[in-house]
């Protein structure tokens, strides 16, 4: 052991021999982490005959939002719901459709005026969209044994 004063670059530099033969990894871009999926919580839709506005303006082309639980609640509150329940995918669809076309405000009565084919094409994407992004099943046939997907369809929206 060494006595007196302590010079301290003669200290450094045996400090540095000493870790002479630890491997440091080098000092560069951190560590590249695997990517996140990032979840998507908007899905395009195109309707199959479109809602037509009071301008007789065509719209087809839109975007649904996934749905949260307030989206789900909330219109149970309402009135024309609790009146007639049949109403609720109506109120629900209006909450989470957020583009339609060039429609300004989207709201529960754009819904209410689609024509029915439009409607159930929204409910069926509402299920698809919101029930792990979709409702397909792999299945083989019967006869050939060829894996294939097969749309499953389900209740009506806000039913069980």
């Amino acid at each position: 052991m060494r006595r007196g004063p302590v010079r301290p670059a003669t200290d450094a530099a045996a400090a540095t021999s000493a870790f002479a033969d630890v491997a440091v990894p080098p000092v560069g871009p951190a560590e590249v982490q695997p990517a996140r999926q990032q979840l998507r919580t908007e899905f395009a839709f195109e309707l199959p005959r479109g809602y037509v506005d009071d301008m007789g303006t065509v719209h087809r082309e839109g975007v649904m939002r996934l749905a949260t639980a307030r989206d789900e609640l909330l219109p149970l509150q309402d009135v024309r719901v609790q009146q007639n329940p049949a109403y609720l995918s109506v109120v629900l669809l209006g909450r989470v459709i957020t583009q339609l076309g060039t429609v300004a405000h989207m709201h529960d009565g754009v819904v209410e005026n689609m024509f029915a084919s439009d409607l159930a094409f929204l409910q069926d994407f509402y299920r698809q969209v919101n029930a792990e992004g979709h409702t397909r099943a792999g299945v083989s046939c019967p006869h050939c044994e060829q894996p294939f997907e097969v749309e499953l369809g389900g209740s009506r929206l806000g039913e069980s």
